[in-house]
């Protein structure tokens, strides 16, 4: 059930990153989307969408890898 779960959390923020793929590729080929009103306000919020969706993967991957002990020496958080 946890594995389900975690799929299901990885799962909105990849889809929210293909999103903004799509919304930039669209804007270079110069296809607008309906309910933005300019193609740089377009490109903007896939970028914002691209890398919100990989910063989270990339951190959720870091944090379980940090857990389980995967990580380089430099990744590894220090004790206090």
């Amino acid at each position: 059930m946890a594995r389900m779960i975690a799929l299901i959390i990885l799962l909105i923020p990849g889809v929210m990153a293909a999103y903004g793929i799509k919304l930039m590729r669209d804007m270079f080929f110069g296809l607008q989307v309906s309910w933005l009103p300019s193609l740089s306000l377009q490109f903007f919020l896939g970028l914002i969408m691209f890398l919100a969706g990989l910063s989270f993967i990339g951190g959720f991957l870091l944090h379980r890898d940090r857990k389980k002990n995967k990580v380089q020496q430099r990744f590894i958080k220090k004790k206090q």
